[in-house]
C-alpha cells in the first residue's frame, strides 16, 4: 500500500530557526494550528490591511513591536483562547507565538498591548469596517444575484460600572445592545452601542451606507433586508422601499393582528383538538398600522399546539407564497445568532472595554 503519511512539514526558515512539524514527539506546543492560522491570513491580507488604519504616534526609532506585529499578537492569541492580556506575559517567550509574529525574540508584554489597544477610537472603528466589506467585495469570484442582509442585536452584559451600561428589561441585566450585520457566514458590521437606545439604532444608516458600497460594484445584485420584530420600522422599511431594497421582518402582536387571523387560529385550534398534532397553518394580508403611510403585505403562521396558540407575523415586499416565505426566507435568519455566538464565545467579543 502506499505510504501517504508524511514524517516531516517544511514551515521555512526565520532567521536562525528552522520551521518544521513532525511526530517525533519531544517538545510540543498546543498552539501548532497558529501555523495554519497565519497561512490564512496571509492569503487574506486582513490584518495587514487593518494594521494600516491603527493611530501610531510612537517615536519609528524607538520601536521595538510595529502595530501590524501587536495587531497579530493579539488576533492570534484571542483564537487560540488567550483572552486576557496578562496571558501574554507568558506567551511573549513562546516559540511558536514568536514564529508566527516573524520574530525570533519576545513579543509584546500586557502593557504594552494594552497601550495599543488604547490607541483605537471610533474612526478607527469605521476604517476596519470599510476594510471588512471590501474583503467580503473580494471574496465573489463573480458578482451575486442576491445578497440578504441580517441585521440583529444582541446583550452584551457588563460587570462593572462601564461608561453607557444602562438596564435593559428585555434582558434583566445591565449591558450594552452591539448590532450585528451578517451576509451568511461573513460580518460586515459590529456596532457597539448603549442598551437605553431602541434596536434598531443607526440601521437605517448602515443600512443604507451598506446598500450604496454594494451597488456600486455591483448595480444589478437584489438585496434583502432581513430581521426580527426590534427592526419593524417604519423609517427603515420606508427607505428600503424608495431604495429598491425588498425586506422581510418580524412584527409584533397586537389585538388588530389577532383579529384579522381569527381563521386561521381557529383552524388551528380546530385540528389540533381533532388530531392532538401541533398544527402550523399559515395565511396572508393587508395591514396598515397607524405610523406606516402604506398597507403592507403580513404573513401569519398561525400555530397551536398543547401550550395553547402561538402566533406570529411578519411583514414583507416578497411575493413568495406565505409558508414558503416564512419557513425559508424569515426563519433562516436564526442561522445569524450562530454566528453573534461565535463571535461572542470564540472570540470574545463580549469583553468590552469601559468605554463607548
Amino acid at each position: 500500500m502506499p505510504k501517504c503519511t508524511a514524517d516531516q512539514i517544511e514551515f521555512g526558515r526565520l532567521g536562525r530557526r528552522v520551521i518544521e512539524a513532525n511526530f517525533q514527539g519531544g517538545a510540543i506546543t498546543s498552539d501548532g494550528g497558529l501555523l495554519l492560522l497565519r497561512e490564512v491570513e496571509r492569503r487574506l491580507g486582513l490584518l495587514s490591511a487593518v494594521a494600516e488604519t491603527l493611530p501610531d504616534t510612537r517615536s519609528p526609532l524607538l520601536l521595538k513591536h510595529p502595530t501590524e506585529q501587536l495587531l497579530r499578537q493579539r488576533v492570534f492569541g484571542l483564537c487560540q483562547g488567550y483572552e486576557d492580556l496578562n496571558d501574554h506575559d507568558r506567551l511573549r517567550d513562546d516559540p511558536t507565538l514568536q514564529t508566527v509574529l516573524g520574530r525570533d525574540t519576545a513579543a509584546a508584554s500586557s502593557p504594552t498591548l494594552c497601550r495599543f489597544e488604547s490607541r483605537a477610537d471610533r474612526a478607527t472603528a469605521v476604517a476596519i469596517h470599510r476594510i471588512l466589506v471590501e474583503q467580503f467585495i473580494a471574496s465573489f469570484k463573480e458578482a451575486p444575484t442576491e445578497l440578504i442582509l441580517d441585521f440583529d442585536a444582541t446583550d452584551d452584559i457588563v460587570h462593572g460600572n462601564q461608561d453607557g451600561r444602562h438596564f435593559s428589561g428585555y434582558y434583566d441585566n445591565y449591558c450594552f445592545l452591539p448590532l450585528y450585520v451578517f451576509c451568511g457566514e461573513q460580518l460586515l458590521t459590529a456596532y457597539l452601542r448603549p442598551a437605553k437606545k431602541d434596536a434598531a439604532l443607526h440601521a437605517a444608516a448602515i443600512l443604507k451606507l451598506l446598500t450604496t458600497r454594494l451597488r456600486q460594484v455591483w448595480p444589478d445584485v437584489r438585496i434583502l433586508f432581513r430581521g426580527d420584530s426590534g427592526f419593524c420600522r417604519p423609517l427603515l422599511m420606508g427607505w428600503c422601499e424608495r431604495h429598491q431594497v425588498d425586506f422581510v421582518v418580524g412584527l409584533a402582536k397586537n389585538q388588530r393582528l389577532h383579529k384579522l387571523s381569527q381563521g386561521w387560529y381557529d383552524a388551528a385550534a380546530a385540528a389540533f383538538e381533532k388530531t392532538e398534532l401541533p398544527q402550523r397553518h399559515f395565511g396572508e394580508f393587508t395591514y396598515r398600522a397607524g405610523s406606516w403611510p402604506r398597507q403592507r403585505r403580513v404573513i401569519v403562521k398561525a400555530e397551536h399546539n398543547a401550550l395553547g396558540a402561538n402566533p406570529r407575523f411578519v411583514v414583507t415586499t416578497l411575493g413568495n407564497p406565505p409558508q414558503e416565505l416564512y419557513e425559508r426566507g424569515y426563519c433562516a435568519r436564526g442561522e445569524m445568532e450562530n454566528r453573534i455566538k461565535e463571535c461572542q464565545l470564540g472570540l470574545f467579543a463580549d469583553r468590552t472595554s469601559c468605554h463607548l
